[in-house]
């Protein structure tokens, strides 16, 4: 114990010393464990630790006809079949949910409301206790009885509207003009469905359906699973079609965090491996600096040695100063880590992750940043060690023995390191290029519509006031009506589900004249007739419908030029007759009109936008009158003068002037940032700023390590340059000579990193975002480490020739 702290406190003395070395030293460190830490932090969040609730890896969704890119369609059960599923072998315990828009009534500021009405046993097969009062309860919801009008607050809820008050449990808040009592606050990581409000909910006898959630017992796997429920939900879909989709497909059950690793997984792999990349560039640094130094401290080693030292004392000292700077480094990087997580976290997809998650530096990205230091501390302190712990006494006792040409295994072990900082460099200059180029041409994307200066507003209707069709119709045209009256409103549409890029409702789809096929599909869009000009989307053929057409209903449709191709191509689409097929069986929330699955008229053909993501395709479209089908909720899509999100304040005054209880539902976007919060784009900018930063800073570490291997050269071999131009030798031969003693390690350095690129490319190919699909990023990322290289290599260099001769002789 006493030769441990004799041997840190000589290694502090030593760091002491040397304050540039230490610095640069600890800082390339901090660097690398801080950006380690920080994507750990992340990866800990979204993949290992996403959830709160009770054995969430046996958690499942229920899917029919399998998953897409863009979600699922999700089972929906009535009570009954509920009570059937639940005694199955595979099945644990399950609950059913219904999902409720509210309003907050009886105060100044009436607020939209998301409500989530659960079972009893809901908060039982959770697992998640309340912050603060209690939970829904068995007797809060009996079996043939109304439930309780009890509330639990959700934390993000009780922050924003009650300032994390606890006194509020007991009082009584309004929704929709029916009192409910606070009976607790939900935990603050329970965020289920992103409900502000959980409520018990009342299961009928009839045909209503609900969502179901479910946990399977341990050691049941998804496919036993399946197998066993499959003979039942086809029986639950003879029995209540209206529940199900056409042509449903077969269930597939979906774990918890399935949907989310396959949506960021791969990309959260990608940094990961990115940040591991900079710490080893980083660990070459030292390494490099503890060389340069070593050498310089050979002649003390050599005393040591000659005075008894063995050479595992050398050794211990040596990884004692290369364990301090890890540990010092480490610190240092956790403190960054903080900033950094906060970074990253703010350029996440808002939904590429489960909501539940924790970002956090906590006690496991605590214990991952001491081992990484303790690690890199004795990888990079190791080979020094070994390497300096055998002096040569003899040699090392003769001053200036080692000045003229500095050892052989010394210049190689530099050079080696060298050439694999410059290949890993390379390799991350690469990978950034690549994303920088394939962001921007993202970014760039022919969208097919115009999101300048307009936006999307939700309006939920509450079905209590607004029951019958006819009656949403009508408050729906008033609303848009009062919209349009305000001045610097341009335009007033309304779009129930086709604000862009990604809209529509899938549907089976018939033409009239054409043999059936199950491989038709479109996406269906309920829209007013302001909707076209308002977007500034080309009419290509035909008309839009009317006012008085979208008021009356008509059966009219206008199709997208992608349908109009694929399926008419003689280019005779307008005047044909298409089939919905999703209106014959609509679910029991969507009011539609009499006889909306007739056939309907296409009068127009639409110019293609996007409509599937940024991404993908575009896929054949739909348009319908709104009227034809209401659900209720829907938006208003805005064009103003100027900026449309400093109208909202306005637009909800007017919508309130039209009914005291009406507000804005969630939250408004302009259509710009809508597109910016879409998955690719946001995971494309994530990618973008986080591969450049880290590939900017893996250049500047490589730097360093070059400028320092090649000022250790010009160090070395003082004397010999002073005898070269003693001699006569030019200034540049002596330039020519430090450039040489660094080009070889580069040029290996470079072709290690084109290697390893193509490599990458070749494993990546399924990774669009990052995809090296032609050698721009590539040629790129060399040109700027070429010019790197030459600036750091040529300050030496450069001061290797201003040598004088005499001094150069007589240095020691």
């Amino acid at each position: 114990m006493r030769s441990l702290v004799q041997d840190l406190r000589y290694a502090l003395r030593q760091l002491l010393k040397s304050p540039g070395f230490a610095i640069t030293s600890i800082l390339s460190l901090a660097c690398g464990i801080a950006a380690t830490s920080a994507v750990f932090s992340v990866v800990w969040g979204v993949v290992m630790n996403p959830y709160p609730y009770a054995a969430p890896d046996r958690m499942v969704h229920f899917a029919l006809g399998g998953t897409t890119a863009g979600g699922y369609n999700g089972l929906a059960i009535t009570a009954a079949q509920w009570q059937q599923l639940r005694q199955l072998p595979a099945i644990e315990d399950s609950i059913l949910l219904s999902f409720k828009r509210m309003t907050i009534t009886g105060s100044d500021l009436p607020e939209d409301v998301q409500g989530t009405q659960m079972t009893s046993n809901a908060f039982n097969f959770f697992g998640v206790p309340a912050l603060l009062g209690r939970v829904i309860l068995p007797s809060d919801a009996i079996e043939g009885h109304d439930p309780q009008p009890v509330v639990v607050l959700g934390y993000k809820f009780w922050q924003r509207r009650f300032n994390g008050d606890p006194a509020i449990i007991g009082k009584t808040i309004q929704f929709d003009h029916q009192p409910y009592n606070v009976v607790g606050v939900a935990a603050k990581r329970f965020v289920w469905n992103d409900a502000d409000v959980y409520l018990p909910l009342k299961t009928t006898s009839g045909a209503d359906a609900y969502a179901l959630e479910a946990r399977l017992k341990p050691g049941v796997s998804h496919h036993l699973a399946e197998q066993q429920m499959q003979s039942l939900i086809a029986q639950f879909e003879k029995d209540t079609p209206r529940n199900f989709p056409l042509k449903p497909g077969p269930l597939t059950i979906i774990g918890l965090n399935e949907q989310f690793l396959k949506a960021i997984g791969p990309s959260l792999a990608l940094l990961f491996g990115a940040v591991l990349l900079l710490l080893a560039i980083g660990c070459g640094n030292v390494s490099i600096l503890l060389l340069a130094r070593g050498v310089a401290r050979e002649h003390e080693f050599a005393v040591r040695a000659a005075i008894g030292a063995s050479r595992a004392r050398i050794i211990r000292q040596l990884l004692t100063e290369a364990l301090l700077i890890s540990v010092t480094g480490a610190g240092l990087g956790v403190l960054l880590a903080y900033k950094l997580l906060a970074g990253i976290v703010a350029l996440l997809p808002k939904d590429a992750f489960p909501h539940e998650a924790s970002f956090a530096i906590n006690l496991p990205v605590l214990s991952f940043s001491v081992a990484v230091a303790l690690l890199t501390g004795i990888l990079f302190g190791l080979w020094p060690a070994l390497r300096l712990s055998r002096p040569d006494v003899r040699e090392a006792m003769q001053t200036g023995a080692r000045k003229v040409a500095g050892t052989v295994s010394g210049r190689m072990l530099h050079n080696t390191l060298i050439a694999g900082q410059i290949a890993l460099t390379l390799l991350l200059l690469s990978a950034a290029t690549a994303a920088v180029q394939s962001f921007l041409k993202l970014a760039h994307t022919h969208l097919g519509y115009d999101p300048h200066n307009s936006m999307s507003i939700g309006v939920p209707l509450r079905e209590s006031a607004y029951p019958s069709l006819a009656a949403r119709i009508a408050y729906a045209e008033l609303l848009r009506n009062k919209i349009a009256e305000i001045p610097g409103v341009n335009m007033a549409a309304l779009s129930a589900n086709a604000t862009p890029p990604n809209n529509g409702l899938n549907s089976p789809i018939e033409l009239l004249g054409q043999p059936s096929s199950n491989d038709r599909t479109a996406r269906l869009n309920f829209v007013s007739e302001g909707y076209f000009p308002l977007l500034r989307i080309p009419l290509l053929k035909g008309r839009i419908w009317t006012v008085a057409e979208n008021h009356n209903a008509n059966h009219v449709a206008v199709i997208n030029d992608s349908l109009a191709r694929k399926y008419f191509p003689n280019g005779d689409a307008v005047g044909h007759s298409i089939q919905m097929t999703v209106l014959k069986n609509v679910p029991p929330y969507v009011t539609t009109q009499p006889g909306a699955g007739d056939w309907l008229q296409i009068i127009g053909v639409v110019e293609d936008k996007l409509d599937d993501g940024l991404r993908n395709p575009v896929v054949p479209e739909v348009f319908i009158p709104y009227t034809m089908a209401m659900w209720a909720y829907t938006q208003f899509l805005i064009r103003t003068d100027g900026a449309p999100t400093a109208m909202t304040h306005t637009i909800a005054q007017k919508l309130a002037s039209v009914d005291p209880d009406q507000q804005i539902g969630g939250e408004v976007r302009d259509l710009e940032h809508w597109v910016s919060t879409q998955p690719e784009y946001a995971l494309g900018q994530l990618l973008s700023w986080l591969f450049t930063s880290f590939a900017l800073l893996a250049l500047l570490l490589a730097a360093v390590g070059l400028y320092s291997v090649v000022s250790y050269t010009v160090n070395q071999r003082t004397n010999e340059f002073g005898i070269r131009m003693a001699l006569g030798a030019p200034r540049s031969s002596v330039l020519e000579l430090v450039a040489r003693s660094a080009t070889t390690s580069v040029c290996a350095g470079v072709a290690l990193g084109v290697l390893l690129t193509i490599l990458l490319q070749r494993g990546l190919a399924h990774w669009a975002t990052v995809t090296i699909q032609s050698s721009g990023p590539l040629l790129c990322a060399i040109a700027i480490l070429a010019s790197v290289v030459l600036i750091a290599s040529g300050i030496p260099a450069r001061r290797a020739t201003r040598i004088e001769p005499m001094e150069a002789l007589r240095y020691e």
